[in-house]
């Protein structure tokens, strides 16, 4: 369904913009899904923020002008897919943008792959295969942000982890980077629990882990259902040490996990710890124009992750547009699309507020280890870890 978002977003699907000198602009069609109800809302409105912040200055990016049709899947990945085909199919869009979840994302790529429309994923998720030739990701991979909470464990001389993460493909994906990393590191997984992103609580699975005596657990959830496991460990009394991903870098976390999610350890995208990054780090700038661009259009300040991966596909997006409509291709055709998405897989050390991204053919992840940091929990506050 469609939804109302914020007065700078709805500013960039307004007819056709023109030029400095008056001509009409050709423009770039973005079709939006994000979830703004249901479950996965505590990452789709972040998102959608961060969305409103790219476009703030009247949908202009770079140069390139961006009308947005935005939609709500409500969390439902069967909604994501109907989506989809409405605006591939009636409103024509150019390139697909979203969605929130995993599941959601997997939903939507199918859509994309069969109409041959570019997709630019705000979520983590990674097809195999020819279905995959049409999507790039902007969130880091699980094994490069994994591998940084393994690192760190094995500093600390840990042992063994225990894993408790959702019940679907997004907590597979957080598990299997476990497996890659922590294994050859001398680390063994001593419990593989799961639990649905609609549950209450996570006390079940934290009992048989308690049992275990592991010496750390890392978490695979997301938003606010990501801080369950973290309150029934507390509850329960563990004492080990907890980490997650960059997934929980998020308000709503923080917020329903309270004094529980104090000190836990995740890696993040630098923008989380902007101000605390040294000059001479590339991403600091960037990240510093997000905050500033977030706060005119949602009237205050960004407190997680989610709206700069936002932010960071538009800019990614408009530096491929830019040079796709300098090749003379004609927004609406299919022509564009398939120009669009070899422009995206040959983005070339664009600076986002969380990354430097190079894409290309085969790797649709973009990010290396510029694109994190560790940081721990301390009151509330998102700290720059070591």
């Amino acid at each position: 369904m469609r939804s109302s978002f914020p007065a700078a977003l709805a500013a960039g699907t307004i007819g056709l913009l023109l030029s400095a000198g008056g001509v009409r602009a050709q423009q770039v069609t973005v079709g939006v899904i994000e979830s703004q109800s249901g479950p996965v809302s505590s990452i789709g409105i972040p998102l959608m923020r961060g969305l409103a912040a790219a476009m703030v200055n009247g949908g202009v990016i770079d140069g390139v002008h961006f009308k947005t049709i935005a939609l709500d899947d409500a969390s439902d990945p069967a909604t994501s897919a109907r989506d989809a085909r409405k605006l591939v199919d009636e409103d024509k869009v150019d390139v697909l943008f979203g969605s929130s979840g995993t599941p959601a994302t997997l939903a939507v790529n199918s859509v994309a792959a069969e109409a041959h429309v570019p997709l630019v994923i705000t979520a983590n998720t990674l097809v195999q295969g020819a279905k995959g030739d049409w999507e790039i990701t902007i969130p880091q991979p699980f094994p490069l942000m994994v591998a940084a909470d393994v690192q760190e464990m094995k500093k600390r001389g840990i042992k063994t982890v225990a894993y408790i993460g959702y019940n679907d493909a997004f907590g597979d994906l957080v598990y299997d980077a476990l497996k890659q990393t922590a294994e050859p590191a001398g680390i063994k997984i001593v419990a593989d629990e799961r639990y649905a992103r609609t549950d209450t609580s996570a006390t079940p699975q934290a009992l048989k882990i308690i049992a275990l005596h592991p010496d750390a657990v890392l978490t695979g959830g997301s938003g606010s259902p990501g801080a369950l496991p973290h309150i029934a460990l507390k509850q329960l009394g563990y004492k080990g040490a907890e980490y997650s991903t960059h997934a929980i870098i998020n308000a709503e976390f923080v917020r329903i996990g309270g004094d529980a999610v104090n000190g836990v350890i995740a890696p993040s995208g630098p923008v989380v710890v902007a101000e605390q990054l040294p000059d001479s780090n590339p991403i600091k700038a960037v990240a510093m124009q997000f905050r500033h661009d977030y706060e005119k259009a949602n009237g205050s300040a960004s407190s997680d992750a989610f709206p700069a991966y936002a932010y960071d596909a538009m800019l990614v997006l408009a530096d491929a547009a830019k040079r796709t409509l300098a090749t003379g291709a004609k927004p609406g055709t299919p022509e564009f699309r398939t120009a669009l998405r070899d422009a995206l897989y040959s983005t070339r050390d664009l600076v986002g507020a969380h990354a430097v991204y190079n894409f290309k053919p085969g790797d649709r992840y973009g990010t290396d280890e510029r694109s994190r940091v560790l940081v721990e929990l301390e009151k509330g506050t998102w700290t720059l870890l070591n």
